[in-house]
């Protein structure tokens, strides 16, 4: 002994707060069941697991809430462990009512919990081979859970709980994630609500075109279910078909409303407010990122349209909409798709991967890096050389002629690297397993899935390509292929701080 008292670091972060807020996210959040439960009811068939896992669902999170309840304020460190628990808590919620049904294709736990985390996260990815013969019920809870995970959980916490305070906008800028959210109010309740309001409005709209379609008889196959579960995918890029080919049966016109759609999805959410609600389109226009947002959309589908149509895939009209549909699915994370590429030229292939990396604007539903990481990542390195050829000049960054902090950019620089190192990571353990396990796994192919599952695209090459599944993984692939679900919806950066020593203790 020394005779200098030790005192143990008291935690820094208000567990009990946080599970508080988790409990009641998670109790408002079961609700949720009554819609599936409601077409159960309609198409005859058993309503139980609907009721009883939102039942079960909803007593543990009202049980946590009143076991932790007491006066807190949460804050930011409190925001990164409820925006981690709650996107845990939400699969588990999307996989009870595979489970208690026992499907034969997502009734196993470990499936089911997958098929949970690629729904709320709106990855899209599929445990399910042949989703055309799921019951009605469960075809549309995997829909409706990717509608709620789009920004549903997060904006609906916000208009509901505003005791998170600080920890609210927290969940805010996790939810629509980018270097810096640009707020419509500066209450987080009124920003939630304007949200929360548009984003209802593209669902109500994308089904009242998809259902005229369908009922004018521009496409057949487009009946009122199968426009209401694609309206519920589609603005929030998340993928979820009804039907095994997803998009291709559908007819040319519905194809591209869809793609309008998975583009509107794509944009930032507050910026489009201003344009559409305001009447201010000129702050669309102004906007660095929603320019370079479209060129490379546009160059991306022009490389893949040109490598498909002069390399005789298909004809001209079919290269011009399978190559667009496709080029804006995946740079979108949407994850529709209209065609088996695994057959495509390896340019398109590598085109294809490499807009998985894009992602869409801060601030919108998409995955992935965000236009405006990279668009600041190239100023970054402008600024760089300048400053090579001149040191003594001072190159301040500016993304819309306002100066960029310091930290921002160091947080942007951080997050592309950890982005990049845990695609590696998690493409270099899945090709160590597959050829473990025996799975066909080229590559590329493990590549891709790695990217997918990380950006939350959906579909990869291969096995788990557009017309296949993520059934035959082995079960650590698909415990691998979950976490970077999650890692890639929360953008990394929660769960690396959680990890963080540092974050549990005062000092």
């Amino acid at each position: 002994m020394t005779g200098r008292s030790r005192r143990a670091p008291l935690l820094a972060v208000d567990i009990l707060g946080a599970l508080n807020v988790v409990g009641m996210l998670v109790a408002y959040l079961s609700v949720s069941t009554l819609l599936p439960a409601a077409f159960a009811i309609g198409y005859g068939e058993p309503v139980w697991p609907f009721l009883a896992a939102g039942a079960i669902v909803g007593a543990i999170g009202i049980a946590l809430a009143r076991a932790t309840r007491g006066d807190r304020r949460l804050g930011v460190r409190e925001g990164f462990l409820v925006v981690a628990l709650t996107w845990l808590a939400a699969a588990a919620l999307g996989a009870l009512p595979y489970i208690l049904a026992g499907d034969p294709q997502l009734g196993r736990p470990l499936d089911a919990y997958f098929e949970g985390m690629s729904g709320f996260s709106t990855t899209g990815g599929s445990i399910a081979g042949n989703v055309q013969d799921l019951p009605y019920s469960i075809a549309i809870w995997r829909q409706f859970t990717q509608w709620v995970g789009g920004i549903g959980i997060i904006v609906l916490a916000l208009a509901v709980l505003p005791r998170l305070r600080v920890g609210g906008r927290q969940l805010l800028e996790h939810e629509m994630p980018g270097p810096e959210i640009e707020s419509l109010s500066t209450r987080i309740r009124d920003t939630a609500r304007r949200v929360w309001i548009l984003y209802i409005a593209l669902t109500a709209l994308l089904f009242g075109i998809l259902f005229a379609l369908g009922q004018s008889g521009a496409d057949d196959e487009m009946t009122p279910f199968q426009a209401f579960a694609h309206a519920l995918t589609t603005i929030p890029t998340a993928g979820f078909s009804t039907k095994n080919n997803s998009i291709e049966s559908f007819a040319p016109v519905t194809q591209w409303v869809i793609v309008v759609f998975m583009i509107l999805g794509g944009i930032n959410f507050a910026l489009m407010y201003r344009a559409i609600v305001r009447r201010q389109p000129r702050a669309a226009a102004r906007d660095e990122e929603f320019r370079l947002y479209f060129v490379l959309l546009a160059l991306g589908a022009l490389v893949v349209v040109m490598e498909i149509w002069t390399e005789n895939v298909l004809p001209g009209g079919e290269a011009f909409r399978d190559g667009v549909f496709t080029a804006v699915s995946t740079m979108t994370t949407t994850g529709f798709s209209v065609a088996n590429y695994n057959g495509w030229p390896t340019l398109a292939l590598m085109t294809i991967v490499g807009l998985m990396f894009v992602g869409g604007s801060a601030g919108s539903t998409t995955g992935s890096v965000k236009v405006v990481r990279h668009l600041l990542v190239g100023k970054l390195l402008r600024r760089e050389i300048d400053q090579t050829l001149h040191p003594e000049i001072v190159l301040p960054v500016r993304l819309n002629r306002q100066v960029v902090e310091e930290r921002t950019l160091r947080a942007v620089s951080s997050f592309v690297l950890l982005y990049i190192g845990i695609f590696v990571i998690g493409a270099s353990v899945l090709a160590i397993d597959a050829a473990r396990t025996g799975i066909d796994l080229s590559v590329l192919d493990a590549i891709s899935v790695s990217a997918s599952m990380l950006s939350n695209v959906g579909p990869a090459f291969g096995i788990g390509g557009p017309l296949g599944s993520f059934e035959p993984f082995s079960d650590f692939s698909t415990v691998v292929m979950t976490g970077l679900m999650w890692l890639g919806r929360l953008e990394i950066v929660p769960i690396v701080v959680l990890l963080s020593r540092h974050y549990w203790r005062n000092i």
